[in-house]
């Protein structure tokens, strides 16, 4: 709709996309003036494909009958108004143009074709994420085809879940041997009441399968120990931590450097969070950040202690928009740096994370794994049941 805001407008001929489909069924000359990308992800059948850049300088050979019908279109209709009212200038007597671009056409079900991968049915469904530049048709087919591990269908995993199967997550496995219970309903939005009583795997498969029938959900109902988590771990591209305590944060981490996996690793209590990324020798890992773990009395877990049920949907969140990151290969994963959040005051704080030269898995001197040696891990629930040290300076 031409407003004020937009005087080209309000000096051209705007076309509804029904009446557009109609001219265009007819035999009207429809030209997309969009770039190469964007004419990738999603085009009208009928369309010519005309860069804006090089739409004066061809139009003639395009069209050298100054008086026949043209209907432009553009992402919206921006773009394609500027180019009408260009091409009037030029002498050209019936143009129209397309209210709404292809955003209108596609929101009103009308047909498109693509030079994607992705289905007719995808380009709708993840159409939010293709008009992100950062992301397009490239890093949507990236998340399609990744395939992401979660421990733990919980407070943290929950959230983190039904998010990446929003965001179209090819593959998910899913690790936790518990239940579902009702104390679990305050924050594990994956679960609902009928479901009280069944593995948790197959309440959020069940879930995510109704949301994303592109997911394929992996259930893994078991717990996790130094036995399997080799290879439960060795098919994914990134690892979401949301166990709930230290011998399997450190069992992980411990595997994870062995096998170069990246691990988004969040934890949550009360009303505080805190999350970071963990990219083998890109970054700190965990044991530099938390060289020994804390005396039991000062780490209660959330039965003991309680938590605000959003808790987990912030810091779940937040692990998948690492997630997101990492597999598109965009913005700046949380590498080297510890968020720490507190809910009461709404109160986000950054720490720098140092890897730790002396690391006994990740530093300098970290003796190589032999392959017969890769399935030996030490004692960890001995190791976190020691007597705390003094804390490391890693973190500053």
């Amino acid at each position: 709709m031409a407003t004020a805001a937009n005087p080209i407008k309000q000096r051209v001929e705007m076309v509804s996309v029904d009446r557009a489909r109609g001219e265009i069924d007819s035999g009207t000359r429809v030209i997309d003036v969009r770039e190469q990308n964007e004419w990738d992800e999603s085009h009208l059948e009928a369309a010519t494909h005309v860069p804006q850049g090089e739409l004066v300088e061809r139009i003639d050979e395009l069209a050298p009958d100054r008086s026949e019908r043209l209907l432009l279109h553009c992402r919206t209709d921006n773009r394609s108004a500027r180019m009408a009212e260009e091409l009037a200038g030029l002498g050209y007597e019936n143009l129209g143009v397309i209210e709404g671009g292809i955003v209108a056409w596609e929101d009103a079900g009308l047909p498109t074709m693509s030079d994607s991968d992705l289905t007719p049915a995808q380009r709708m469904r993840y159409s939010r994420h293709i008009l992100l530049p950062e992301i397009g048709v490239e890093g949507q087919l990236k998340l399609l085809n990744s395939k992401v591990l979660l421990l733990g269908a919980g407070g943290l995993g929950a959230p983190t879940a039904l998010y990446l199967a929003a965001a179209g997550v090819g593959r998910l496995g899913i690790v936790d041997d518990d239940v579902v219970d009702e104390s679990n309903l305050q924050r594990q939005v994956i679960h609902n009441t009928e479901r009280v009583g069944i593995p948790k795997t197959a309440s959020a498969r069940i879930t995510i399968e109704a949301l994303n029938p592109d997911v394929e959900v992996v259930e893994y109902n078991l717990r996790l120990d130094a036995s399997n988590i080799l290879e439960l771990l060795e098919p994914y591209d990134v690892i979401v931590d949301g166990a709930d305590n230290f011998p399997t944060r450190y069992l992980l981490n411990d595997a994870s450097v062995r096998l170069g996996k990246p691990v988004i690793s969040a934890s949550i209590l009360g009303f505080d969070g805190q999350i970071s990324t963990f990219v083998p020798h890109q970054g700190p890992c965990y044991r530099c950040l938390y060289p020994v773990p804390p005396p039991p009395e000062l780490a209660p877990s959330c039965g003991a202690n309680g938590v605000l049920g959003v808790m987990a949907g912030v810091m779940g969140m937040l692990q998948a928009n690492e997630v997101v990151k990492l597999v598109a290969g965009i913005g700046e994963p949380l590498v080297g740096r510890l968020l720490l959040y507190e809910s009461l005051g709404t109160r986000f704080t950054e720490l720098k994370v140092k890897r730790d030269p002396k690391c006994p898995i990740c530093g300098d001197d970290a003796a190589e794994i032999a392959p017969e040696e890769m399935g030996r891990f030490p004692d960890y629930e001995l190791f976190c049941g020691a007597p705390a040290r003094e804390p490391s300076p890693a973190a500053a």
